[in-house]
């Protein structure tokens, strides 16, 4: 800059609010002998600095390499001007001009400065369990609307002491304008209700009183961050059954909430990796392998992975440290609904399952359950964006149209077009109950004037019975249908900002294709959003009872076994099922009734499950799968299958005659399992080959299994691919609104 003074003004776009923006830009402002001002506002903050060019130019290099710790920048927009003779440096009233195109901040995991506090005695906030400050605590679960202003929060209505206050109006304090900010004196407090909703006790009485409860086995309904847990004495077999009969949730593993990360080592033999995902201010649930028997075996059957998180909040640390020993704390809700938020409506729906309930006076404006994360590859997977990462914007991408998109039927989540890129909201969860589809209702409308955005269109997926896809049309928007396996495939490129073309494999349950069969063993080539042609495919199969072969994995082996064998059944495959059952499906096979036609990757492995007698019936999506990739893990022989790719079809009829081969001769379950995910591995690189692209991104549900994954990305790049795949966004159908969002927008 020229001699004299000048005037800055930055207009910062990004996570800017909600992070200590402004205080640190006061403080490295009065640093440097700077005068000016610093604001919110719906795009992000803006500032103006004013005096010496070379302590402007310091300021410029600070900005960036000093910023708060949770602070992310899309945009330092900046211009020198001339000095106005600004006197002081002033931290403004936000502006509330403009449209928000600001970043609402996930909810964080307390910091260490703040758990200090919780557990000093000479400290105000002494066991105060909502204690926060500007790095940590609640946003999206409490946040009205923009700027990020206390009275735009459900903190309105907790007026602040004189201690908070001073805090609170400090721009050298870590509480300077953290809007959650409370004490004993002025905050949000605790009530233990019984099972009928009477009040039992207030304040610390009621935490001590419900750790007594957790200590005798019973099952209290604890409010959190974005809603409720269902917490019990995870060493308990007796609790934990008594949770999975209430909670009609028959052998879906539950999460366990340890005390600390040497109480979660006790538990889980964790790598690097996992570790720093569960000490991170995200803190999710991590899956990880089993060290000990720490918890009784009813918490998770026949699965060598424990889902571990560590407390997140002080209410959460004061429990765990008051109890000293693992819990359940599972979602506090009846399975395929959503989680209960609210205090009256919690008493209601968890009646029959909470012996009582911890609540308190904070009000929750939205639900966000917690995250769960996998590292797989080397890489940590989400497989459910929800608390810590929801709604942080995935894409900045520009030139998208405004719209809305409704996800998929299961683990839904909506997401929005925005002016600071798509946003995808928490996870919702399955929409096979009233209840869930009035909460895809509620989120995709408080996306809309969260965010304040007009929406020209709603995208939705292709199956015209999704629930998604009822509701977007009932929407009053037009609609736009993005194919299911598509969308899976753009939500991989838009995560890693990668471009078409690209040849995308989306294996997943299903999905309906163009040609009205089921889809989910695809291999696009996406030359643009909404360009794109299928390249190749598993041959298809038919599925004896349609869906329920999602639940019975014997029906996906019995439709390989008519595919192959015609009415000649294996014995193995006939001796699944009643005499008088399999004359009905084979009747039905052969007359084409109730027996869709499939590519589906997901009913393979289930099939193959089956096959090798692990699984003929499933308790929860998915289970076979599992138990065949658990299966899998402990051969590293490397031999695979034959699947042999003939034109466009990818035929698996040669693995499963020597599948029934090597079962008749005696081979070991584990060998046939490896040697079915390799196999699957090996048709990706001879499909990748045919087609000559360079690219090549991984979506759909099948890619939460890190056997596959880990062979299927092994053999794309020793074989000279560039491999796309997921990290903060599920490949699961929690990504797909993330995709129908790019195509839609895209037109």
């Amino acid at each position: 800059m020229s001699a004299g003074p000048k005037r800055l003004r930055v207009e910062a776009r990004g996570a800017v609010q909600g992070v200590g923006f402004r205080p640190f830009v006061f403080r490295i402002a009065t640093d440097l002998g700077l005068r000016g001002w610093v604001r919110n506002t719906p795009a992000g903050a803006d500032l103006e600095v004013e005096g010496d060019p070379q302590a402007l130019d310091e300021f410029l290099v600070r900005l960036r390499s000093e910023k708060p710790v949770l602070a992310v920048y899309h945009g330092l927009e900046h211009a020198v001007l001339e000095p106005l003779g600004l006197a002081g440096f002033e931290i403004l009233e936000s502006d509330n001009e403009a449209a928000p195109a600001a970043v609402v901040l996930p909810d964080i995991a307390t910091c260490a400065d703040c758990l200090r506090e919780v557990f000093d005695p000479s400290d105000r906030r002494f066991r105060y369990p909502f204690t926060n400050c500007t790095n940590c605590g609640p946003r999206f679960s409490i946040v009205l609307s923009l700027p990020w202003d206390r009275p735009r929060t459900t903190m309105a209505g907790f007026p602040l002491c004189d201690d908070c206050d001073r805090e609170y109006h400090d721009p050298r304090d870590r509480r300077f304008h953290a809007q959650p900010v409370a004490c004993p004196v002025c905050g949000p407090r605790l009530e233990l209700l019984d099972g009928g909703g009477s009040s039992l006790a207030t304040g610390a009485a009621a935490l001590d009183r419900a750790c007594k409860l957790i200590r005798e086995g019973r099952i209290v309904a604890l409010k959190g961050l974005g809603g409720f847990h269902l917490v019990c004495d995870a060493r308990s077999d007796e609790a934990v059954r008594r949770l999975r009969e209430r909670k009609r949730r028959e052998a879906k593993p539950f999460a366990v909430m340890a005390q600390s990360l040497e109480a979660a080592r006790k538990l889980c033999d964790l790598t690097p990796m996992e570790e720093a995902a569960l000490v991170s201010p995200e803190a999710p649930i991590v899956l990880a392998r089993f060290r000990s028997h720490g918890v009784c075996d009813a918490v998770a059957p026949r699965n060598p992975l424990l889902g571990l998180m560590l407390p997140y909040t002080p209410l959460h640390h004061m429990l765990l440290r008051d109890l000293d020993f693992p819990v359940i704390a599972t979602s506090g809700n009846l399975s395929d609904e959503p989680v209960c938020f609210e205090n009256d409506e919690a008493v209601e729906r968890l009646s029959g399952i909470a012996d009582a309930f911890l609540v308190h006076d904070r009000p929750i404006a939205r639900p966000v359950e917690d995250s769960v994360a996998r590292v797989i590859a080397n890489r940590v997977t989400l497989l459910r964006r929800s608390r810590g990462y929801a709604p942080m914007p995935v894409t900045a991408r520009r030139g998208l149209r405004p719209v809305l998109a409704a996800g998929a039927h299961q683990k839904n989540a909506a997401a929005i077009v925005t002016p600071g890129g798509v946003v995808l909201g928490a996870h919702i969860g399955d929409l096979a109950t009233a209840a869930s589809r009035a909460a895809l209702d509620r989120a995709a409308n408080d996306l809309r004037l969260l965010y304040d955005v007009v929406p020209e269109a709603v995208a939705c997926d292709a199956h015209p019975d999704y629930a998604s896809t009822i509701w977007a049309r009932s929407s009053g928007l037009p609609v736009e249908t993005v194919q299911h396996h598509v969308a899976h495939v753009l939500s991989c490129m838009a995560e890693n900002d990668e471009a078409p073309p690209v040849l995308g494999i989306a294996w997943d349950g299903a999905g309906l294709g163009p040609d009205g069969t089921i889809w989910g063993g695809e291999f696009l080539h996406v030359r643009a959003p909404r360009e794109w042609e299928r390249v190749a495919a598993f041959r298809g199969f038919r599925l004896p009872g349609g869906e329920r072969a999602a639940r019975e994995p014997r029906r996906s082996a019995l439709g390989l076994a008519f595919e192959i064998y015609g009415d000649d059944i294996p014995k193995e495959v006939a001796a699944m099922f009643e005499p008088g059952d399999l004359r009905t499906l084979l009747s039905a096979l052969r007359a084409g009734v109730n027996t869709p036609n499939t590519s589906s990757v997901g009913r393979l492995f289930d099939a193959v499950a089956a096959l090798c007698g692990l699984r003929t019936t499933s308790g929860f999506e998915g289970q076979a799968a599992m138990e065949l990739e658990f299966a899998a893990e402990s051969d590293d022989s490397g031999a695979a299958y034959p699947v042999p790719l003939d034109g466009p079809v990818l035929d698996w009829a040669p693995m499963i005659r020597a599948i029934l081969d090597d079962l008749r001769g005696g081979v070991a379950v584990a060998r046939i399992a490896a040697s079915f995910h390799n196999a699957l591995a090996g048709a990706t690189v001879s499909v990748a080959r045919r087609t000559g692209m360079d690219r090549v991104a991984l979506s759909g549900g099948c890619f939460q299994n890190a056997v596959l994954t880990t062979a299927v990305v092994t053999g794309l790049e020793s074989a000279g691919f560039t491999v796309i795949r997921h990290q903060r966004v599920p490949p699961n159908d929690g990504g797909i609104a993330l995709g129908q969002a790019i195509a839609a927008g895209s037109r």
